[in-house]
């Protein structure tokens, strides 16, 4: 997992609640090269990671909130989206922000529940 850009924690846990900070496309510390498509993998990926460090799943979320640099980009990042969490769909919001950190073209947080189980 990679160490945040800020001081802020990755993911925090309130009962049965599992809240993360936003993540972007990092790998080693670094941005991934590519686009939009690219660099949402990684981020899904990071945040599979964090997740699994709890015993939750993507399956597990039931809230996402996505930042873009560029609303043109809303169709390929859908396409990732969809790849990544199937048939489970979590509530969502997309927003277009000037600018993220890094450079990143995007950004994505979520809110996994992990009680009834």
């Amino acid at each position: 997992m990679t160490t945040p850009v800020g001081p802020y924690a990755p993911l925090v846990r309130a009962g049965d609640w599992l809240v993360t900070s936003g993540q972007i496309g990092l790998r080693d510390g670094k941005l991934v090269h590519g686009g939009v498509q690219d660099q949402l993998h990684q981020a899904l990926d990071n945040l599979r990671v964090l997740l699994a460090g709890q015993g939750a799943t993507l399956g597990d979320v039931v809230k996402t909130t996505v930042y873009l640099r560029h609303l043109s980009d809303y169709p390929a990042m859908n396409e990732t989206y969809v790849a990544a969490f199937g048939d489970h769909r979590p509530a969502r919001s997309a927003v277009g922000v000037s600018e993220l950190p890094l450079n990143a073209l995007v950004e994505i947080e979520a809110w996994a529940y992990i009680g009834d189980g």
